[in-house]
């Protein structure tokens, strides 16, 4: 299984983003970039990548571990900023960053307990992709249209474990297919 686990917006800020990624859809080079959809709007804390089925009860007990121990906290889709030379676009986080990137450390060791070969650690980037480019694409004006960009604060209550089947079909745009498999309640109350 190719998984992740991730803090996954209320369906009403996802709405707010997703108009304003219709407004960034209209500036020139849009059609220059691949948006991702709505099932792809996700912070993503630590990404496992394929994981041996035999791997998934300890990773499962340990991210909810990961959970109970961390407390609910502020959240909202905030700015913007990209990758790789403009490769990939994405809006940005504010509220407790530090809540957030102690659930992404925490969610990360739990997979190295568990077994999940991770590689290199990297400090945590908040972000939520929004669009790739197989080539370098001028992205100032999206960040600059992104920055000026808010989402309601939210109170993130759970974390998620989500499943990324990826486009197999072979047509030209298709999204991986992400299905959230396990969700465990943040505090001592999870």
């Amino acid at each position: 299984m190719r998984l992740f686990a991730a803090v996954l917006p209320p369906s009403d800020v996802v709405d707010e983003l997703e108009h304003v990624v219709g407004e960034l859809k209209g500036l020139p080079g849009a059609d220059r970039l691949r948006w991702t959809g709505r099932p792809g709007w996700h912070f993503t804390l630590a990404f496992y990548g394929q994981v041996d089925e035999d791997l998934v009860p300890d990773l499962s007990e340990r991210l909810e571990r990961a959970a109970r121990r961390t407390e609910p906290f502020p959240l909202a889709v905030r700015g913007g900023g990209h990758f790789g030379r403009g490769r990939a676009l994405w809006a940005g986080a504010d509220g407790d960053l530090n809540a957030l990137r102690l659930l992404a450390d925490r969610s990360e060791a739990a997979a190295r307990k568990a077994g999940v070969p991770m590689g290199e650690h990297r400090r945590y980037t908040p972000h939520l992709t929004v669009a790739r480019s197989r080539e370098t694409v001028h992205v100032r004006p999206f960040i600059e249209s992104l920055a000026l960009f808010t989402s309601r604060t939210w109170t993130v209550s759970e974390l998620a474990m989500v499943r990324s089947n990826l486009p197999w079909s072979g047509v030209p745009g298709e999204q991986p297919r992400y299905e959230t498999v396990a969700r465990w309640a943040l505090g001592a109350a999870g």
